[in-house]
């Protein structure tokens, strides 16, 4: 799969409007993860890995360098961090983690409150 540039064709859209690749990207296996795992502290790659649970070395290793080729992933002292954008990018998804909360308990409050049948699914 090639990375995902702004400009060029994207999964989504054939101009590459630059919102559509990022969601493109976003959109990969565990590309959110990653970001969201380096927004909270830089890590070493088995620091990452053990962070993001199932996810295997070839994979990781796999979107590390595509993060890093599109400027959201540097290499630090320490491992990996987010770049400039890379962090630019982690405070736009932030405020997504309380909705995500509410959003949780909201459908375990549908789901407890549900009939047995789901027929209706």
């Amino acid at each position: 799969m090639s990375l995902p540039i702004p400009g060029t064709q994207v999964r989504g859209s054939k101009t590459g409007k630059p919102i559509m690749a990022l969601f493109d990207l976003l959109g990969r296996t565990w590309c959110l993860g990653i970001i969201w795992q380096l927004s909270l502290d830089n890590a070493t790659f088995r620091q990452l890995q053990a962070r993001c649970e199932d996810i295997s070395p070839t994979l990781l290793n796999t979107r590390l360098k595509e993060l890093f080729q599109l400027d959201l992933v540097q290499k630090t002292p320490l491992g990996y961090g987010l770049t400039p954008h890379g962090k630019a990018l982690a405070l736009l998804i932030r405020p997504m983690a309380p909705w995500a909360r509410q959003w949780a308990d909201n459908i375990q409050r549908l789901k407890d409150n549900s009939p047995e049948d789901d027929s209706h699914a």
